[in-house]
């Protein structure tokens, strides 16, 4: 509580060999970052008492009903271990699809983000999904 006083938010850094350790973001600043989607699917680096970590989010709480975020989670990654990470698809070329701009279709969108297992310097910030030559009743 003292922490949410002062604008901060509790989080968390785990995994790797290491031990879980506590920290305090500042939430504006961390609000702010979350505002560009890549935050959510790249690799991080956090200064931790002189050193740096490199970490992904993992989780993020917020509270309810007001615009407030109330706890974050951070993986650390190692360079050479594979992570898991949802990556966001960027839908392109959809307005002259033929499907949809001769047929008169429309397209849906049944997954916006695709879990990607890589190692963390291969990590893309998005893909890219090219609906160009989608034909009618056509799924991608």
């Amino acid at each position: 509580r003292l922490r949410r006083e002062e604008r901060k938010i509790p989080a968390i850094i785990y995994g790797g060999k290491k031990e879980a350790v506590s920290i305090s973001i500042w939430h504006n600043e961390l609000k702010k970052a979350l505002e560009n989607e890549a935050f959510f699917s790249h690799v991080l680096t956090i200064e931790l008492e002189g050193k740096k970590e490199s970490v992904i989010l993992k989780d993020l709480q917020r509270h309810p009903y007001k615009p407030l975020l109330t706890h974050a989670d951070f993986l650390r990654v190692d360079k050479d271990h594979e992570i898991h990470v949802n990556v966001p698809l960027h839908f392109l070329n959809e307005d002259s699809a033929p499907a949809i701009k001769l047929q008169g279709g429309v397209a849906n969108h049944q997954i916006n983000e695709v879990e990607v297992i890589c190692l963390p310097q291969n990590l893309p910030e998005f893909l890219e999904v090219d609906m160009a030559e989608v034909e009618m009743d056509q799924v991608v």
